[in-house]
Formats: structure tokens, C-alpha cells, sequence
């Protein structure tokens, strides 16, 4: 049986479609109503139109985002960091793999520079900030980690972590890989586990000596 979908939520949708699609410039909201088969005076009620909408797709996307971070920074005090931060990446991915869509489009619109970014970043991504700090600091102070630069490797797990879906169209034609699926997200979980094993988990015997590139 086919399940039923709110008004609201089939606005939702389609503004999340055609925003991946299009971009939020190139969509109108007679484009979004044509798609989700109502009267754009919809729209206004129930998002106060395009600008609503684009604000209820950051909330859609950053709350869950942010709680999965919190969850596994409020597990700290009881259990290892490790197995925190792994479970965290875990997450994570699968949430971005299961809305691909809304993903794609949210990591592209941050990369803009505008008011609304702005706000994000004051708000959301300083949330994320502190969270994944939180996760490493505590980490490298129950000696877990290796101590090293933290933003530098929040940087890179960042990387890692918004490549596959900011770039998704890439992935499925040059490397013929979908990171809308459990395969994906699954085998490419494992490759983040063995980073942080190789950069934060194994001691090395010998000494780090900065190589000369050239």
C-alpha cells in the first residue's frame, strides 16, 4: 500500500528535488508547485515561499546533522572516543546517504558566500565544530589518539565525509559508484575506520620525519 504524504511534505520534497537539480536560484515556486501539484499560494502558507523553504532545508538537515554528533559527545565520559567517533562517521554517513538529495544540495549551498551562509556558520557549523573537537581532544587526553593538530584533522574527516555526496554525480560516472546505497555506505565506512586506526590509533615505532618533496 502506497504510503500517504502530507501536503507539506510533498512541497518539501519537490523544493528538495529541484533545488539539487536546479539550484536554488534556478527554481521558482511555480516550478515547485508544478512538481508537487499544488497552488503556489501553498507554498506561502506553509513556508512563507522560496526563502522559508530553503531555511526549513537547512533545519531538516542540520538538526539530525548536529544530534548525532551530541549523542556520541554526551556517550564521552562513559565510553572510549574510539568507539564514539567511529559511531559518530557511522551515522553520519548513513543520514547523508539516506536524504543524498537534500545532502548534495545543502553542501553546495554552505560553499556560497551570503547572509543565510553566514548564519549557518555562525550557528550550525560551529556547532559541528565544537562537537568533533570535543570527540579528538577527549580522545588524545585519555591517550586513545595520537596527539596531533585537531583542526587539521577535522578538516580531513570533513573531507571525507562531505566528498562522496557534494560530488555524487562524479562518483556514479567516473567511478560507477552510488553513495545513495547501503553497499556504499557500508564498504566506505570501513576505509574512514582504517584512517582513523592509521592516524589516530596505531603507534608507530619510529619517529615522524618530515620528508622533503621533490
Amino acid at each position: 500500500m502506497k504510503k500517504l504524504i502530507s501536503t507539506k511534505d510533498a512541497i518539501f520534497a519537490a523544493a528538495v528535488s529541484l533545488f539539487n537539480d536546479h539550484g536554488f536560484d534556478g527554481t521558482s515556486v511555480r516550478d515547485i508547485a508544478g512538481k508537487a501539484d499544488v497552488n503556489p499560494a501553498t507554498i506561502s502558507y506553509y513556508f512563507k515561499g522560496k526563502q522559508g523553504l530553503l531555511e526549513a532545508c537547512f533545519t531538516h538537515f542540520f538538526e539530525p546533522y548536529l544530534r548525532f554528533l551530541e549523542e556520541e559527545t554526551a556517550a564521552l565520559p562513559y565510553i572510549d572516543a574510539e568507539v564514539c567517533l567511529k559511531r559518530a562517521v557511522y551515522k553520519l554517513l548513513k543520514f547523508q546517504s539516506e536524504n543524498h538529495q537534500l545532502t548534495r544540495f545543502i553542501w553546495r549551498e554552505v560553499s556560497i558566500d551570503s547572509q543565510v551562509v553566514r548564519e549557518i556558520i555562525a550557528s550550525y557549523l560551529m556547532k559541528e565544530r565544537f562537537y568533533l573537537k570535543c570527540l579528538f581532544e577527549k580522545g588524545m587526553m585519555d591517550h586513545s589518539f595520537k596527539k596531533q593538530p585537531v583542526n587539521f584533522l577535522i578538516i580531513q574527516l570533513k573531507s571525507m565525509l562531505t566528498f562522496p555526496f557534494l560530488n555524487s554525480q562524479q562518483l556514479r560516472e567516473v567511478w560507477q559508484l552510488f553513495p545513495q546505497e547501503f553497499y556504499f555506505v557500508d564498504h566506505y565506512y570501513q576505509q574512514i575506520d582504517q584512517w582513523i586506526r592509521l592516524m589516530l590509533v596505531e603507534q608507530r615505532n619510529e619517529p615522524f620525519e618530515k620528508e622533503m618533496l621533490v
